[in-house]
């Protein structure tokens, strides 16, 4: 294989919903470039690109896989992405290092949920599109519908370059409007025959080749001057045109193909060849000083890890893109990540599970290594002359939480282990042990792909497990102001202990006054502030420690040993258990014991004085609320407002996006327990939504008496 400069090299994506074809593309694509000479297919479980025994399983893709091909003296790299919205992180990963992408619809569906998510996703990291109508051969195939579809979500950017003449099982024929060519297969597919545009077919072909040279000129002065003097522009310029069109996202390409049968694929990528910008001719990329990277590959080096993979028997396999530079086997990097040197033993170009070495790699390829010591996702790895930092790919919030235990406690240590490793893998996928809940919580985009979790693990690290339901991190807190008064006293034979607290507590709001009086037991108390102290606490909300001790009733070498027993009844609230905040504790007075007071015997007395008065002070527990945006066809809103309207949502907004309705709300997470699997339920799989804390609240009252009920038969069975 030979090393292509960075003027031949060019980066794409195969995007697009769960049933799109993109699989079956990227076996013809790999096929068409001499990669592979016998194309499998997903059915038989022999494709380049789902390799992994759980894509097998499930006949889907899971991970996003790096391909490379050749063709017309150029070097197409290309990611394939998985189609289903639980395994997001492969497409996020993919768009962030890819300069195009193509959008791979089903003929059949048109624009589903998940292209017009996915769309989004491309559209806010500002990258082209080109968007392949696939399996036109299919009965139920509607290319009419696709482009309406495709045109509501996707507007005027959408500019037709192929229609099928016929589609459906006879599916055999493109029109070709910016060659002026019918292409036509036989029942193989295949090499196409290249014909005149038949009599029936030229007013149509006509139209849409003019709307193309329209749009191609409007992307450049000069070629908008020549449409107007001559009313057309030639093959070349309208290649001109519509690169920088879609260059700056304003031209998005209409190719017809049907993978399946290689039908068109060869044409798509002689279009990607001719047309799709060079790494060369895209923006520079920015670091997180300020700075821009630009392709060069006589600049200083630098490289960012976009993926990583475990294999069999041979462990981490770090996917890289050469940001600027050059690099080659054995050459040392800084990791500036880490501040480590990572050497560079071996490059690899990657077909999927094929991997070939290679001894060089330039600026804007996409390349493989392996054995390095200190190196994950994220990371940037540069040569001694470059400072180069890149902002870490963003991904989704999690969707579905479970509780999960090995079956065998034994197992315990390896699936804490297997479970970071998978966490390498996929990004999107989160372990939390929460010590407040005694759980270990798994994080992910959905139900499936915290399914697809435990096949792996179960089949490929013989690791049985089983799911739990994940309790909630409630809080608690007080609503009114309340006093105590708590001695602790012992005397046992001689040093005996002896400290005494009177506190008051109150509901702590920031910005809020000094402590100056009080009415306690009906009588006016005046205090003055001696010191204040803020705890920010590591579960949220703060606790403030005020001392108003005067005369010195305590000394204050006893005030830690107060706050101290506080912060253990903070720690395992008197209600549930959770842990308590947003609390004002004020210290006024109390007793020692000039031989038997120590710092036991005041942390004893403050942490049940608190208990005491944080009993009376109108005690709430308080849940976790999440802000929850879900897009949903219009025909579907009366089913998924009446579920929301179950799991006390409060509806924040709705407004229309593209065909479909968005509705913004807010919902406790104890009733988002399973929801995308309801929402998939109530929609057919054409919803989609996304989650994200936003704050804690008071539970309704029924809902305590519900949880104080809970707790208290918990601990009688503890």
């Amino acid at each position: 294989m030979k090393v292509y400069p960075s003027n031949e090299i060019k980066n794409i994506a195969l995007i697009g919903n769960a049933g799109s074809g993109k699989t079956t593309l990227a076996e013809s694509m790999l096929y068409e470039g001499g990669v592979i000479t016998r194309r499998g297919n997903v059915e038989d479980n022999n494709t380049a690109s789902d390799y992994n025994p759980v894509e097998h399983e499930y006949g889907n893709s899971v991970f996003s896989t790096v391909l490379y091909t050749e063709y017309l003296g150029k070097k197409i790299n290309f990611v394939d992405t998985p189609g289903a919205d639980d395994f997001s992180g492969g497409v996020i990963s993919a768009l962030n290092v890819v300069d195009t992408g193509l959008m791979v619809i089903n003929a059949q569906q048109g624009v589903e949920v998940g292209t017009e998510i996915i769309g989004r996703r491309a559209a806010a990291l500002n990258k082209p599109l080109i968007f392949v109508v696939n399996q036109l051969d299919h009965d139920k195939a509607n290319f009419e519908h696709t482009i309406e579809s495709a045109k509501v979500n996707f507007g005027h950017k959408i500019c037709i370059v192929q229609y099928p003449v016929n589609v459906g099982v006879n599916f055999n024929a493109v029109v070709d409007v910016l060659k002026m060519k019918m292409y036509q297969w036989g029942a193989e597919g295949g090499e196409p025959e290249i014909l005149a545009i038949p009599d029936t077919e030229i007013e149509k072909a006509n139209e849409l080749h003019n709307e193309l040279v329209e749009s191609a000129a409007e992307n450049d002065e000069n070629l908008m001057e020549l449409y107007f003097d001559k009313g057309t522009l030639t093959e070349d310029e309208m290649r001109e045109g519509i690169k920088k069109g879609m260059i700056v996202c304003d031209l998005f390409p209409v190719f017809c193909v049907s993978a399946k049968k290689e039908m068109g694929v060869r044409r798509l990528m002689e279009f990607i060849g001719n047309i799709v910008p060079f790494v060369t001719e895209m923006p520079a990329i920015p670091t997180i000083s300020g700075r821009v990277a630009k392709c060069d590959s006589n600049a200083a080096t630098s490289l960012f890890i976009f993926k990583t993979s475990i294999e069999p028997h041979i462990g981490e396999v770090n996917y890289f893109k050469v940001i600027s530079g050059k690099i080659k086997e054995g050459d040392d990097l800084i990791n500036v990540n880490n501040s480590t040197k990572e050497r560079l033993s071996q490059l690899y170009l990657v077909a999927g599970r094929n991997r070939e070495r290679v001894p060089e790699l330039v600026a804007g390829d996409i390349g493989a290594t392996v054995k390095l010591k200190n190196t994950k996702n994220n990371h940037t790895l540069n040569d001694k002359d470059c400072d180069f930092t890149y902002k870490d790919i963003e991904f989704p919030e999690p969707k579905f939480r479970t509780a999960v235990k090995a079956k065998e406690e034994s197992d315990d240590e390896r699936l804490g282990e297997v479970l970071h490793r998978m966490h390498e893998e996929d990004p999107t996928i989160l372990i939390e042990y929460s010590k407040e809940l005694k759980q270990l919580i798994l994080h992910g985009q959905g139900e499936f792909h915290l399914n697809t979790l435990k096949w792996r693990l179960l089949h490929n690290d013989k690791l049985e497990i089983e799911f739990l339901t994940p309790k909630i991190q409630y809080r608690e807190t007080i609503t009114k102001q309340a006093q105590a008064n708590y001695r602790h006293k012992k005397q046992s034979g001689g040093a005996g202990q002896f400290g005494e607290v009177h506190i008051i507590i109150e509901p702590y709001e920031e910005d809020m006054p000094s402590p100056t009086f009080y009415n306690v037991n009906g009588k006016e108390l005046k205090v003055n502030l001696r010191g204040t102290e803020v705890i920010e606490l590591d579960w949220g909300g703060k606790l403030v420690f005020c001392n108003c001790i005067v005369g010195g009733a305590i000394d204050a070498r006893f005030l830690p040993a107060i706050l101290k027993g506080v912060m253990e009844k903070m720690d395992e609230g008197p209600l549930t258990g959770s842990y308590a905040r947003d609390i004002r504790v004020v210290v006024y007075d109390g007793k020692m014991h000039a031989v038997d007071s120590n710092e036991i015997s005041f942390r004893l007395a403050g942490r049940h004085a608190f208990s005491n008065a944080f009993k009376n002070a109108g005690p709430k527990i308080l849940e976790p609320i999440y802000d929850i945006e879900i897009l949903v066809p219009e025909d579907r809103m009366g089913d998924v407002m009446s579920d929301l309207q179950t799991r006390r949502a409060m509806i924040m907004g709705m407004e229309a996006e593209k065909g479909f309705q968005k509705i913004l709300a807010k919902v406790p997470l104890k009733e988002m327990n399973r929801y995308s699997t309801s929402l998939s339920s109530l929609t057919g799989g054409r919803a989609q939504f996304s989650m994200k804390f936003a704050s804690y609240e008071k539970v309704p009252g029924d809902v305590q008496e519900e949880l104080l009920a809970a707790y208290e038969e918990e601990t009688a069975e503890a």
